[in-house]
């Protein structure tokens, strides 16, 4: 268990999932975690799905934490930073989730002093099946880089990447959660229409995505090496696969990570310092 104290500014849908998959993990006691946002409807929602202190003020939290998370909007990010610039302790890890703040800017709003860290985590570290790169502003220290990894290790898998790579994690990781709850709808559709329950449908769809994924992490396998073991000639997985060749669903996985991760640097582009930026 942490014996640092952690604080978000934010008290969004990523930092509400944040907290409950710290919580879960055992991570944090609920009374060393503190969060702040604007919004009372946001504060209320966090408090009661959480149990944490919410408050108002940016600054009391980031004062208070020894790890302070940055769950914000882009567009909030410099008034923000102005606020807390100078007023928190030089041991304090500042680690931002912000989709497009660089290292740079960050370090620009927050003194060069500070030592930051970038995260790009995605929504199932809820239930400890998360999958987030991270990197490392020039300040950190080697005990920052194991912090971080504790922190988003407790609640699934945390890799390490260039920065520059970071877009390309919220690409894949990042929305790729939204890319596998399509392929569970499509293939308990296929369930449905060959006569299954929904219901069953889409429970045996979900295990079987579980199932496979924790063949690939566990056993150190490439995936076309397990898919090649359970594909036999002339067989039903075959037939099945063939299938998805000739509708192009391969290609277009692929091409979703592409296009998650153009819109991800367009929107760094975008939260650039002098540019305003838009959804």
């Amino acid at each position: 268990m942490l014996s640092q104290r952690l604080g978000l500014i934010g008290a969004g849908r990523m930092a509400t999932a944040l907290i409950q998959g710290f919580l879960r993990a055992g991570l944090v006691r609920a009374e060393n975690v503190a969060a702040a946002d604007p919004s009372a409807d946001a504060r209320t929602a966090l408090t009661s799905a959480t149990g944490i202190r919410v408050v108002d003020d940016n600054l009391a939290v980031a004062q208070s934490a020894d790890v302070l998370i940055l769950a914000i909007k882009p567009r909030d990010l410099p008034t923000v930073m102005a606020q807390i610039r100078g007023k928190i302790g030089d041991n304090v890890l500042v680690v931002s989730i912000v989709a497009g703040a660089r290292l740079a800017t960050l370090a620009e709003g927050l003194g060069s002093h500070v030592h930051l860290a970038r995260v790009m985590p995605n929504t199932p570290c809820l239930v400890g099946q998360g999958a987030s790169g991270f990197c490392l502003g020039p300040g950190a220290t080697g005990a920052d880089r194991e912090l971080v990894e504790r922190i988003f290790g407790a609640v699934g898998l945390a890799v390490e990447v260039d920065e520059r790579l970071l877009d390309a994690v919220t690409g894949l990781s990042g929305s790729g959660p939204a890319f596998a709850y399509l392929v569970i709808e499509a293939l308990a559709e296929g369930g449905v229409r060959v006569g299954l329950s929904r219901d069953a449908a889409t429970r045996l769809a979900a295990q079987t995505l579980r199932g496979a994924a924790e063949m690939v992490l566990s056993t150190g396998e490439a995936p076309e090496t397990l898919k090649n073991r359970v594909t036999s000639p002339g067989g039903t997985t075959l037939a099945g696969l063939q299938a998805l060749e000739s509708a192009g669903v391969p290609a277009s996985l692929a091409a979703a990570v592409e296009a998650a991760t153009r819109r991800s640097i367009e929107l760094g582009t975008q939260s650039s310092p002098g540019n305003e930026t838009r959804s």
